[in-house]
């Protein structure tokens, strides 16, 4: 088996929805958030993952019986705070927020305890995925700085899938991995618009500035990919899929390609993996979900296209 991947889930979420069944309601009741979709792909594709969390309040308490599955082992700060969580109904077809509510901030000590069980789960285990908050006020983008570079500093992998500050704060680390969206390089003023040839300028500063393999998702567009071990950019092509739900496509991505990574498969290998797991997460109802078996079957058919700009 191999080694486990520690996922860096700063305020996990209680994610409740209602779907329709036979005309009467039909309510879930999930752990979310981006770190925990994470999580639950890279253990679908055989990896064990380390969920480090902060844990807090009511959603907290609930959260501590949910978050641990097959191949996820959660470690737990316990915090003042209360952890946030929405109510979603998916009746109508489209999600329908009725409520939602943000996770609080965590103190300086609860911040130094999570930094330091990050620090000490990252170097036992040697790759680590930092994941985003739900919230911006949950904890400041130096503590991203901090782990970033002092994890990378002492041999462990470091995965990012982050944006504005905190993408900034990683990069001082040299992520090996680094995926974002083409919103949000325009959102954070790293491209001018989403045209390829802006992006790709982007992906190259993202190099120059220390992260190694650079993914930029384009929503139904191909993604576009600076793998680490070379100066080519490549398109990736998907397998056209009919999408039941858009959300969570680049979260699926960022875990298979790590994922991929930890079992040894080289870095195209790896976005091919990433990519079929971002295009199974959209034609399913869960986010981060999916079967190994039809992750397989579709990494065969993704291409990677050198992009000629």
């Amino acid at each position: 088996m191999p080694p486990a991947v520690v996922v860096f889930a700063p305020s996990p979420l209680l994610t409740v929805t209602i779907e329709d069944r036979a005309g009467q309601p039909d309510i879930h009741v999930h752990a979310g958030g981006q770190g925990v979709w994470q999580a639950r792909m890279i253990s679908t594709l055989g990896v064990p993952v380390v969920l480090c969390a902060a844990l807090g309040g009511e959603a907290g308490d609930v959260l501590e019986h949910l978050l641990p599955s097959e191949g996820v082992e959660l470690r737990a700060v316990h915090v003042g705070t209360r952890n946030g969580g929405y109510v979603h109904d998916r009746r109508g077809g489209d999600r329908e927020p009725i409520a939602e509510a943000p996770g609080g901030p965590l103190d300086r000590h609860e911040q130094d305890a999570l930094y330091e069980l990050v620090l000490a789960e990252g170097l036992e285990h040697g790759t680590a995925v930092l994941a985003g908050p739900n919230s911006d006020q949950v904890i400041p983008s130096t503590l991203y700085r901090r782990l970033a570079t002092d994890l990378g500093a002492n041999g462990c992998r470091v995965a990012a899938d982050l944006s504005g500050e905190r993408l900034d704060a990683v990069l001082a680390g040299g992520p090996a991995v680094l995926k974002v969206s083409h919103e949000e390089l325009i959102a954070d003023g790293r491209s001018e618009s989403d045209e390829p040839a802006e992006l790709v300028a982007a992906m190259k500063q993202l190099r120059a500035d220390g992260a190694g393999t650079v993914i930029v998702s384009r929503a139904a567009e191909p993604a576009l990919a600076l793998p680490g071990d070379g100066e080519s950019v490549v398109e990736i092509h998907v397998p056209p899929l009919e999408p039941a739900e858009p959300r969570g496509a680049g979260d699926s991505m960022t875990a298979g390609v790590v994922a991929s990574l930890v079992r040894g498969e080289p870095v195209r290998e790896a976005l091919r993996t990433g990519a079929a797991c971002g295009a199974l997460n959209v034609v399913r109802r869960g986010l981060g979900t999916g079967g190994e078996e039809a992750i397989r079957t579709l990494a065969e058919r993704v291409e990677l296209v050198e992009w000629k700009g």
